[in-house]
């Protein structure tokens, strides 16, 4: 028994000593996560009471871009400064926002407190794996990435369901006021069980190349959103998005250079390992965006299913990549990250190809079976993928690589939007029936699987150009467990930075 109860302590569960922590982190991706869905359902409701049909979809945009444009900034930020006042502002900014949307008064005081959400969200998200990256081993670390996306395979089916209630009942606010106690107990969680010994130094922050950064990539992905939709790419207001975010880019760029302590520094790109996982997050992001948009959209339209059983043929999606993320690590600490990866990005594949080949006789049951494929491939990919970037870094590089792999996620993500709607919008555009016409909906939807199947295949390419290293763990290399999060001349690198960077044939 007493043996039992010390590997328990040791382990990676609740009751280990860094229980708490895991605890306090899966209540912070629960609120970016359960957001992503509650909304949605909820949107009838909001439009009744605050009017602003035609800009409902800013709820969601406004939100996606806020989020997505200060990933990289809170990274390095992070790096900077220590991840425990980094997520504890963003759960601050997420807390403020939730309150302020509860209390909305017309539809673009709601998207004006959307994107202060947002600007909370990404925070949240990026550094609770980084923080998982810095007080967990190698090989404890998949298993953690299981527990993490365990909270989204539950929020896609809770979020739906809570959103549901609410709307029913006619108290919409509700589903931003929800957050409220989840904000507070799991700030109140890290405040008294993460420990950071960070060496207090002066920096230099890079205000410009912040500035630059958030706004360039802020025009872009809004550029992507909207074209095809709030306007034709190809009408002046589109070309002008475009031309005014590549000068803010380019000028970044140029600040880049010259900072101290750049934003999004070179070296994230240029490093052959993170730059292909980035590439393959951008893939990961790009397929699930495919899945996601167009699923219940395609059974709903073809086969007049309710949003609920829609809904949760999707949910297999997100059943299945916890499923195998939680197993990953006994796949990579014994063929390595590259040919975990392989494996699933390839199971994916399989998945995307079922998908395709079977949407012209939709069948609810084989859609939730494809999507169960497609998420047991995308854990055995992005979890490894991840894994591999941040274990060739030290603690000081560690935020700005998660967030950049996050952020290749997200910016996957709104090109996909773009991508996939202007593929389905041609196909409806051409139909009499249009989206009320199952075939049509059918067709379309066809098409855009046909067009995340594409995705998969150039993610395999991606996945191939990964050097290939195997993950190396020593005891010494171990964590604190007591949740104390160090910097790494405090306690030993791990010996799979020294692998890493050797297969790469460069220093550290």
């Amino acid at each position: 028994m007493a043996k039992a109860q010390a590997n328990a302590k040791e382990g990676v569960g609740f009751r280990s000593d860094r229980g708490p922590i895991l605890i306090a982190l899966m209540l912070s991706t629960g609120l970016v996560a359960i957001d992503s869905t509650i909304v949605a359902t909820a949107v009838p409701s909001i439009v009744r009471d605050v009017g602003g049909f035609s800009s409902f979809p800013w709820l969601f945009s406004a939100y996606l871009l806020a989020q997505a444009v200060t990933v990289p900034i809170y990274g390095k930020l992070s790096d900077m400064a220590g991840r425990k006042p980094i997520i504890l502002t963003g759960i601050g900014l997420f807390l403020l926002g939730s309150v302020l949307c509860g209390l909305a008064w017309s539809m673009p005081s709601l998207i004006a407190f959307r994107a202060l959400q947002g600007l909370g969200a990404g925070a949240v998200l990026p550094v609770s794996i980084t923080i998982a990256g810095d007080i967990y081993t190698l090989q404890e670390r998949a298993k953690v990435q299981g527990y993490l996306a365990s909270v989204w395979a539950v929020s896609s089916v809770v979020g739906p369901s809570l959103g549901g209630v609410f709307s029913a009942l006619g108290i919409w606010r509700g589903i931003f006021l929800v957050n409220v106690p989840l904000c507070l107990l799991a700030g109140w969680m890290l405040v008294r069980t993460l420990h950071e010994n960070v060496e207090r130094a002066k920096h230099k922050v890079d205000y410009a190349g912040a500035v630059l950064l958030a706004g360039s990539l802020g025009l872009l992905i809004l550029g992507a959103l909207q074209g095809g939709q709030a306007w034709a790419w190809n009408s002046p207001v589109s070309i002008g998005v475009f031309a005014v975010g590549a000068v803010l880019l380019a000028a970044f760029l140029l600040v880049e250079r010259r900072a101290a302590e750049p934003i999004l520094p070179a070296w994230v790109v240029s490093r052959r390992l993170l730059g292909t996982t980035a590439l393959v997050s951008f893939g990961v992001g790009t397929v699930m965006i495919g899945l996601t948009s167009y699923v219940p959209t395609f059974l709903e339209g073809a086969l007049s299913s309710s949003p609920l059983v829609a809904g949760l043929a999707l949910a297999a999606l997100t059943l299945g990549w916890p499923l195998s993320a939680s197993q990953a690590g006994k796949f990579y600490l014994r063929i390595g990250f590259k040919s975990t990866a392989l494996i699933g990005i390839a199971i994916s594949v399989v998945g995307l190809l079922i998908l395709s080949l079977t949407s012209g006789a939709p069948n609810v049951a084989l859609i939730a079976i494809s999507c169960f494929v497609v998420g047991l491939g995308l854990g055995l990919l992005a979890t490894p993928t991840l894994i591999a970037a941040q274990s060739s870094v030290p603690w000081h590089e560690r935020g700005v690589v998660t967030s950049t792999n996050m952020f290749a996620r997200s910016i996957g993500s709104a090109l996909g939007v773009a991508v996939f709607g202007a593929v389905a919008n041609s196909i409806y555009g051409g139909s009499s029936g249009g989206e009320a016409d199952p075939a049509t909906v059918i067709s379309a939807s066809g098409a855009v699987f046909l067009a995340a199947l594409v995705a998969g295949l150039l993610t395999v390419a991606a996945v191939l150009a990964m050097p290939a290293v195997k993950a190396e763990t020593a005891e010494s290399a171990e964590p604190s467990e007591t949740g104390e999060s160090a910097e790494p001349g405090e306690r030993p690198a791990e010996p799979v930075e020294e692998s890493v960077r050797s297969a790469e044939g460069r220093a550290s």
